[in-house]
């Protein structure tokens, strides 16, 4: 099978097209025929190096996948049944979505019914998984307002979609006002061009402050988004788009300010938490209740490319790979 390979880490020169062979189901794993995966920042991180011990070289990365099931010993899937996986280790723990094929965990394969392409349907696991999950955090009833910093990362984009359908007031940042007409697009009510004092402008706006904050930019915006905030409102941190990690200054600022705040780690998703979550996210993309943010497609032979585009802060919603 093709394989993209990091054999040690460095810049998207290291992401090497490679033949290798086909992994050998076994109890308690799946193997999936992969036909399209969705690209993350993660693994910019991870094939930079900067996951340190937590993945060991060579590896294949890629924290999601769609595909077919080929074998799966004891399991209840059948052979050609279509599923998504997301997380539980994969592209860190053992080998990822970048490839023809993938051996994954029982509990990360959720089997779907769709008749969504693959390039849309691949880009729905991760996004989707974390957004539903952050949203689900915030509990925010309809007619709420809700800032979503870092709007047009795939999984701000997930959240924008997913709170216009539960009749949400949308505000969203963005450093780059050419991507002002993909949140509009999308569907935000109050595009923010970010340039570091965004919850100013978001009061000026809405003078007592929003509901909810969904923070994707990461701890160093933190801070700033928190005062976009109204009394009584409460705020989730999913994303780490500047690749600071430290949440223990905006958690002192939260409790200063009296905000809950909460972090949502996508490792919860699996097979018995987010069966039904993805079924229902895919009927609502398929009905057009909800926009699957799909950005771009790269071939497998050219994923190189892609982390130099996502690098480069080119998209506004997800990029995705596709095996051939």
């Amino acid at each position: 099978m093709q394989a993209v390979v990091v054999r040690e880490p460095g810049g998207p020169e290291v992401l090497r097209l490679e033949e290798l062979a086909v992994p050998e189901a076994r109890p308690g794993w799946v193997l999936v025929r992969v036909r399209a995966f969705g690209l993350n920042r993660s693994e910019l991180v991870t094939r930079r190096g900067g996951s340190g011990d937590a993945v060991r070289f060579p590896r294949v990365l890629g924290i999601e996948c769609v595909g077919e099931v080929v074998q799966a010993p004891g399991a209840d899937l059948r052979r050609g049944q279509r599923v998504v996986a997301a997380m539980g280790g994969m592209g860190r723990d053992y080998d990822g979505g970048y490839a023809q094929y993938a051996l994954l965990p029982v509990a990360q394969v959720i089997p779907v019914e769709t008749t969504l392409d693959w390039p849309r349907l691949g880009a729905i696991p991760e996004s989707f998984g974390t957004a539903w999950g952050s949203l689900d955090q915030l509990a925010l009833k309809a007619g709420g307002s809700l800032l979503v910093r870092g709007g047009t990362s795939s999984v701000g984009m997930a959240a924008i979609t997913i709170g216009k359908d539960h009749g949400l007031t949308v505000f969203a940042t963005t450093r780059q006002d050419g991507k002002r007409a993909a949140l509009e697009a999308a569907g935000v009510d109050h595009v923010v061009i970010d340039d570091g004092r965004a919850a100013a402008k978001v009061r000026e706006i809405a003078p007592a402050g929003v509901d909810g904050l969904l923070e994707l930019v990461g701890p160093g915006s933190l801070t700033d988004s928190l005062t976009a905030v109204r009394a009584g409102g409460r705020a989730c941190i999913s994303g780490f788009l500047e690749g600071d990690w430290n949440v223990e200054p905006g958690r002192a600022e939260a409790a200063r300010l009296g905000i809950p705040l909460t972090r949502f780690r996508s490792g919860t998703i699996n097979v018995d938490s987010y069966g039904e979550i993805f079924q229902g996210v895919v009927r609502r993309v398929e009905e057009g209740r909800y926009r699957d943010n799909l950005d771009r497609t790269f071939p497998l032979a050219e994923i190189g490319e892609a982390h130099r585009y996502m690098e480069g802060n080119r998209a506004a919603g997800k990029v995705v790979g596709l095996p051939p």
